[in-house]
């Protein structure tokens, strides 16, 4: 009795390589610093002909939407789904860790980014998602102090953490003020627990 295994296509296997070749290409030059790199820059790290970035992406925004997706599936751990428990002061250094760990790991695509959002409705898509998870998160770490306030209040609150908290603050210490990554962290806890004071 003879069994029959599944076909594997060849082409699609080469042409899911290829398209992963490419888009980890274009990851890897926006953390070289490379903040627009060409279809032909990206062509050339990936090892590939320039026909073949555009037989697998329609455009560049494609690409950077691809790219997008990889980098949120890649950072997602950085962002708590749990509900944290704990004192405050427990809650706020979890929570400045993670964040931290993430707003340096995203920082080299983010600046590129910030480039290309107003040419993509795909990419700006995106970043509004994650900057909701991001924000939600706040609302989970904090909900004990945030509960106290009424809705209007609580609302506010929480715009003045996400502001204090965001991608904006951490650049702003980090390339700006020129603080190390201990010192920025300082920074944000001491935001944090001056907003956190208003509500208790």
């Amino acid at each position: 009795m003879s069994t029959t295994y599944p076909r594997i296509d060849g082409r699609n296997a080469r042409g899911e390589r290829t398209r992963t070749a490419v888009a980890t290409a274009l990851l890897a030059l926006l953390e070289d610093g490379y903040l627009r790199p060409t279809s032909a820059e990206v062509a050339e790290r990936a090892g590939v002909s320039l026909r073949s970035v555009f037989q697998h992406f329609e455009d560049m925004e494609s690409l950077y939407a691809a790219v997008a997706d990889a980098q949120m599936e890649r950072l997602g751990h950085f962002i708590s789904q749990e509900t944290p428990k704990g004192p405050l002061g427990s809650r706020v250094t979890a929570f400045i860790h993670r964040r931290s760990e993430l707003l340096e790991t995203v920082t080299p695509v983010r600046r590129a980014a910030i480039l290309q959002e107003p040419f993509s409705e795909g990419l700006a898509r995106r970043l509004r998602w994650a900057h909701e998870l991001a924000r939600d998160e706040l609302e989970r770490t904090f909900a004990p102090e945030l509960a106290t306030l009424p809705a209007g209040k609580r609302a506010e609150a929480v715009w003045a953490l996400d502001v204090a908290t965001n991608w904006s603050a951490w650049d702003t210490s980090r390339r700006m003020n020129g603080l190390s990554i201990a010192d920025s962290k300082r920074v944000m806890e001491r935001m944090i627990v001056a907003l956190l004071k208003e509500v208790r």
